[in-house]
């Protein structure tokens, strides 16, 4: 089996049904990706995410070379041995911390003589020099130390290192950022050239080039051209979400879906809201990832599948989940969500759960965010049905 694999086609829009295939299994697309930051889905075991059935997680590379370290990932065997994940995994490359660590540093990006320093210690052409948030070591990420410790990491789907520009770049900053993406992928690829396309530990591994250009389409559609002529094997939609209202994400995707190539798996960087997942699919999106149904399953917040059923039949407001701190579920006896059959929800109540929040009893987050991700699966497989009749 190829890489990917386009399976149907939608005739009322551009979604698609595919296959994605690694060395670490295949994944039925569109898919939803939680996000395993630090190697692990918080509070989920790895049992837990074979029983979901989740097809693809997501490991950080900036949070994993700063702790434990590729070269402890290196003593184990990888990141799967090291973890025991054993679904395929999609690693980032760096480049969103560029965007994501300098929120706590209140400087505005300047530009001084081709030499940017928005929020993090230093960017220019080479790369990017971060300081650890463990330790307060520099770290120097280039191009070429991205695809390194991503081959250490030993991930299956690589994202090349990128700019994520922060909200709301200039269109002078964002074009510096483009451009210097662009720049980067290339020397991702000279580098994956003359070192191979397999990880430390022998699997294959698949480079996904990042369209950039932050609010502006003339710059997205740009960098979407670019990277779509590239030898990548998958096309990734950046630096969205960081900032901007749903109108202006959208638009970002929008611009740059008539660009998207068809014969290579297209992921989305970021979004988890169901509304957004499924204006995304009708462009051509094949994969997203975010952190969003475990986030906000730690606060308390637990989807209902009635209400996301709704947005499956095209409602675009009101909620889709239950807010289980409120005391009006201290006595309910109901199940979590009386349309699901998750582990939770066939085991315990609202009142079960909401007493576990309020005691900040640690099972409390286990059982909402393996609902939430139990619903979000469910979701994803209801999307392709729907695909392979062309209702979306």
């Amino acid at each position: 089996m190829s890489f990917f694999q386009v399976t149907k086609r939608s005739s009322r829009s551009r979604a698609r049904r595919g296959v994605i295939a690694t060395d670490h299994g295949v994944v039925q697309t569109p898919a939803f990706v939680p996000v395993g930051t630090k190697a692990t889905i918080k509070s989920l075991t790895p049992a837990q995410i074979t029983d979901l059935k989740v097809q693809l997680s997501f490991v950080n590379t900036y949070h994993l070379v700063t702790h434990p370290g590729v070269e402890v990932l290196q003593q184990a065997g990888g990141v799967h041995e090291y973890a025991k994940l054993s679904v395929p995994l999609l690693s980032d490359s760096g480049g969103f911390q560029v965007f994501s660590l300098a929120q706590t540093n209140s400087r505005r990006a300047k530009l001084r003589g081709g030499e940017e320093e928005p929020l993090v210690l230093k960017i220019n052409e080479d790369g990017v020099k971060f300081r650890s948030v463990y330790d307060g070591s520099v770290i120097d990420f280039t191009p070429e130390s991205s695809m390194e410790f991503q081959r250490k990491i030993g991930a299956d789907l690589l994202m090349a290192f990128d700019e994520c520009t922060y909200y709301p770049a200039t269109h002078e900053y964002a074009e510096k950022a483009m451009e210097r993406t662009h720049a980067w992928l290339k020397r991702c690829l000279t580098y994956l050239d003359q070192h191979g396309n397999k990880s430390t530990y022998g699997h294959h591994q698949f480079l996904y080039g990042i369209i950039q250009g932050g609010t502006f389409d003339d710059l997205r559609v740009e960098s979407a051209k670019f990277i779509a002529t590239q030898l990548v094997q998958g096309v990734a939609i950046g630096g969205v979400a960081v900032g901007e209202s749903k109108e202006e994400m959208r638009k970002q995707v929008e611009w740059v879906a008539p660009y998207l190539p068809e014969d290579k798996p297209v992921h989305l960087l970021g979004i988890g809201h169901i509304d957004d997942i499924l204006d995304a699919v009708v462009c051509g999106v094949d994969t997203l990832d975010c952190v969003e149904p475990t986030r906000i399953a730690r606060m308390g917040a637990v989807y209902q599948w009635t209400d996301v059923k709704r947005y499956l039949e095209g409602a675009r407001e009101g909620t889709y989940e239950i807010d289980i701190n409120k005391g009006m579920y201290k006595e309910d006896m109901s199940k979590i969500d009386e349309e699901c059959t998750c582990y939770a929800c066939i085991n315990f109540s609202k009142s079960y759960l909401h007493h576990l929040f309020k005691q900040k009893e640690l099972l409390g987050y286990t059982l909402a965010s393996f609902h939430n991700l139990f619903t979000m699966e469910r979701l994803m497989r209801e999307v392709r049905v729907r695909i392979e009749s062309s209702q979306y």
